[in-house]
């Protein structure tokens, strides 16, 4: 991140660029990206370079997608998305992480997930995770603050 990129500015250039996959618009969607971004899919192997092969996958995918962002956490050059991309419907857990170079995703990394029922052997260990209210559009998806360091 160069020093005229305030975290503002990259909190403010995600949640448009959430809004944007949202809404399926991918001229937006992709602004975020510099022009020789990676896209990386380790769990297909898959390795998408530059941003117009990133966007040239994106505008091909047949399902009908919808986002849902869970949280949004980062500083300095280094962010995380967490949420759940419906594909037709079904949702799947996912992790994004963006590396930014001059105020732009340099690289990025995404996992997928697919929901799964608990183990019932973990029960006494664990609780439910409290549902959380669904989001009615991104803009207002809650964003997570970084903690303060432990001192």
């Amino acid at each position: 991140m160069d020093a005229s990129t305030s975290e503002q500015d990259i909190r403010a250039a995600l949640m448009e660029h959430w809004a944007a996959s949202d809404a399926n618009d991918f001229s937006t969607e992709h602004q975020i990206y510099c022009d020789d971004a990676i896209l990386d899919y380790p769990q297909s192997g898959e390795r998408f370079r530059g941003r117009a092969n990133i966007q040239a996958n994106r505008t091909q995918q047949p399902s009908k997608k919808r986002f849902e962002v869970r949280r949004i956490l980062g500083s300095g050059g280094l962010w995380i998305s967490e949420y759940i991309l419906y594909y037709d419907e079904k949702p799947f857990y996912t992790v994004s992480i963006m590396e930014f170079r001059d105020g732009k995703v340099a690289h990025e990394t995404q996992y997928f997930s697919e929901p799964f029922a608990a183990s019932a052997w973990r029960s006494r260990f664990a609780e439910p995770i409290p549902p959380s209210a669904p989001a009615e559009k991104i803009s207002d998806a809650a964003v997570t603050e970084p903690a303060p360091p432990q001192t």
